[in-house]
């Protein structure tokens, strides 16, 4: 099974997305509510445009 992606109603009934990786974990989510299912997608979308490029920065030190 490949990682995924969920779009689901919060309890306010907002759409929210989240990333479920092959072991069942959420590994990420959209961290706000959106009020149209489609602005959710985008969401999704811009993930996985932006996330090839990311950079990693270490903030311990």
């Amino acid at each position: 099974m490949a990682a995924k992606f969920e779009i689901y109603k919060d309890k306010s009934g907002e759409f929210r997305w989240r990333l479920i990786h092959t072991n069942g974990q959420v590994i990420a989510n959209s961290g706000e509510g959106y009020k149209a299912k489609a602005n959710a997608r985008d969401g999704i979308n811009s993930v996985k445009e932006n996330v090839p490029n990311a950079t990693v920065e270490d903030k311990t030190a």
